[in-house]
């Protein structure tokens, strides 16, 4: 995991520039958890997280929105019972944007190889 991305901050994005291509958005996965993957179409990336406990679920839900908060990059979550699928991507430009890549990078800090939600 490249923890330079983690260290970075999202930049404001009101469109006006092309997403990122695949080689990029490939290269920036390289940064980040293994079970990322980017989609087929190249317009996101996401990961499935597990969880013991739905409270363990909700609790890493809220930490990811108060990332997604302070980043003003705001992910796609969809929560169920012991389960959080993240997805993130740049609706203003179509597709991916370092900015996704910055916020995955700071939902993998989150957890610890051996904790609930890795599969380490």
């Amino acid at each position: 995991m490249n923890s330079d991305l983690a260290e970075r901050h999202c930049k404001p994005c009101e469109g006006g520039v092309p997403p990122l291509t695949r080689s990029q958005s490939e290269m920036l996965l390289k940064g980040l958890h293994a079970e990322w993957l980017i989609s087929d179409d190249g317009l996101s990336i996401a990961r499935n997280f597990a969880f013991p406990a739905y409270s363990r679920t909700l609790g890493f839900a809220n930490a990811v929105a108060w990332i997604a908060i302070s980043e003003g990059h705001h992910p796609v979550l969809t929560v169920s019972y012991g389960h959080c699928h993240v997805s993130w991507t740049t609706h203003a430009v179509n597709g991916l944007s370092d900015n996704d890549f910055i916020c995955a990078a700071k939902v993998d800090r989150l957890l610890s190889p051996g904790q609930p939600g890795s599969s380490r």
